[in-house]
């Protein structure tokens, strides 16, 4: 006789929008259904995602031994599974093991990412009994200039892609007395082979709203903006749905926790402009204009949101803040190398065989994360180049890849670590191609207001056909360089002042892609078999 237990067996199936796409949102009906037919009462929490994408969806069932994983799960398989015992944590093939033990997880050192994938992104309850909350209430018990201290201090650097010093920033905007001031989450993420704002803002929203709150109490702000592409509507739901609840819990609003700090966030959705990633095209969008890039000086921090003193940031940076807060800034710089100090969340995507995740100190290799961490290539081909730093990054040959993450480590090779994103080619990439993508991409996504980028671009196009047909070879390689160099140095922002990057590299690393095809004269395509480029911003 079979004994039914009275407690319902709680079960995790992530919501994130990645998850979903595979079918998770299957998954999770076949497990309810499946769970009351068999007499089994079951819990169903939808959490976000591990980040371990080669297995959604994934499947936790809460044990006495831990929360134990299945996957990757396909709506068919969960019949045979609940049968086999999957509520019970037994073996299968689809069984992983106690997931907090899975080495690809166990190895990294989560804080930003601490609770994405553990909680219920939309249960308050779970965020203030996993540590929700601590670093705002130390927060509120200090002064503003001891926080903006503590934030300089961690060495915490924009997560963006520029690397700018964060406390620097808000002190700026702290030493401004003019009023109103600003708290602008740039959430533009749009770079190729990114997607870890869009998995920390469906997977924990509260951090965001945490990090954004101790930043308008740090300088002053009554006010803040959460600009977030239209791609995203699963972003854009939670985030709404994170700041109800959280106006509802006092922790937005007036007297957030009982304080004198009045603050409130509002969502506004971009129409996808990749240039609305550079802050003063964000601004620009954010006060219902054309997302064009400002001139610089003045800064957003003299002169951002509707002209008056602005914090603009990328949702790591902002969802980081808590954590230093209620850990201490010294905790938080023992992690890193050199000026690269914490954590950074990589992205590991295109041809790779694991691709998600991975968050861990500055200092950890390429070669780590692309053969280590992503398993090498998805096809099982040799692994060429990976291009770091989204479309406008440099790619790398594999000689390279004992370079450290770190930002000088990376500069100094002439490559970026931008947003964290790394994109992956087997040896069937045509890096041609892909060097006249970098332009292509330029040419579409450029707001047009300065002459190098809008221009240079479409002349580079035009200039790499003529290199790989054949056309006055020497010529046009001379040409080309000095278009990148215009475009470098005469660029209003990084769009046109990067995009020579990747042309570059792929010359410098990769010149025989040039040079083998110009009997033939076709211009290059990019192959499939590369990683998928993703012409957004």
């Amino acid at each position: 006789m079979t004994v039914v237990p009275d407690s319902p067996v709680t079960v995790y199936v992530p919501r994130d929008s990645a998850a979903r796409s595979v079918g998770a949102d299957a998954v999770a009906d076949a497990v309810r259904r499946t769970a009351a037919a068999q007499g089994r009462p079951v819990e169903i929490v939808r959490n976000g995602s591990r980040g371990m994408l080669w297995l959604e969806p994934l499947v936790e069932v809460v044990t006495p031994r831990g929360r134990v994983g299945y996957g990757p799960v396909a709506p068919s398989d969960v019949e045979g599974l609940i049968g086999a015992g999957m509520l019970d944590g037994a073996e299968h093939a689809h069984r992983l093991g106690i997931v907090d033990e899975l080495p690809w997880l166990a190895r990294q050192t989560r804080v930003t990412f601490a609770r994405v994938g553990v909680t219920d992104p939309l249960s308050p309850e779970d965020y203030v009994r996993h540590g929700g909350l601590e670093g705002l209430r130390k927060a509120l018990d200090l002064p503003p200039a001891d926080v903006v201290a503590a934030v300089t201090g961690s060495g915490l650097r924009g997560r963006g892609g520029a690397g700018f010093p964060a406390g620097i920033k808000w002190q700026t905007v702290l030493d401004r007395a003019d009023e109103p001031k600003f708290i602008c989450c740039n959430a533009d993420e749009g770079d190729s082979g990114t997607f870890a704002d869009r998995m920390l803002m469906e997977g924990d929203p509260f951090l965001l709203i945490e990090g954004m709150t101790i930043a308008a109490h740090a300088v002053g702000a009554r006010e803040g903006y959460l600009y977030i592409r239209s791609e995203y509507p699963d972003a854009v739901a939670t985030m709404r749905a994170a700041i109800d609840i959280a106006r509802a819990r006092h922790w937005l609003g007036d007297r957030i926790l009982g304080s004198d700090l009045a603050f409130d966030l509002h969502v506004r959705v971009g129409a996808g402009a990749y240039i609305c990633g550079e802050e003063t095209a964000m601004l620009e969008s954010l006060e219902g204009k054309r997302g064009m890039v400002r001139a610089k000086p003045p800064i957003p921090a003299l002169e951002g949101l509707f002209g008056k003193p602005t914090v603009v940031n990328n949702v790591l940076t902002l969802a980081t803040v808590p954590v230093i807060l209620d850990r201490g800034a010294e905790a938080y710089r023992q992690l890193g190398m050199e000026r690269s100090r914490g954590t950074q969340v990589f992205q590991l995507g295109g041809n790779i065989a694991r691709g998600g995740i991975v968050e861990t100190a500055f200092g950890v290799t390429l070669r780590e994360l692309v053969e280590d961490y992503g398993g090498g290539t998805l096809t099982g081909r040799p692994v060429r180049t990976a291009q770091v730093g989204g479309p406008l990054g440099a790619y790398l040959p594999t000689s390279e890849f004992d370079l450290p993450m770190d930002y000088e480590a990376f500069a100094a090779a002439g490559a970026m670590l931008g947003h964290g994103g790394i994109v992956v080619f087997d040896d069937t990439v045509d890096m041609a191609a892909q060097a006249r993508f970098a332009m292509e991409f330029c040419a579409a996504e450029s707001c047009g207001k300065c002459t190098p980028c809008r221009i240079g671009s479409v002349r580079g196009v035009e200039v790499i056909d003529r290199i790989v047909a054949g056309e006055e070879r020497d010529d046009n390689l001379a040409l080309l360089e000095d278009l990148c160099e215009t475009m470098t140095e005469g660029s209003l922002c990084a769009m046109g002042g990067l995009t020579p990057m990747p042309v570059r590299s792929a010359m410098t690393h990769f010149s025989d892609d040039f040079l083998a095809r110009g009997s033939r004269g076709a211009p290059p395509t990019t192959r499939a078999t590369g990683a998928r480029m993703e012409g957004t911003a």
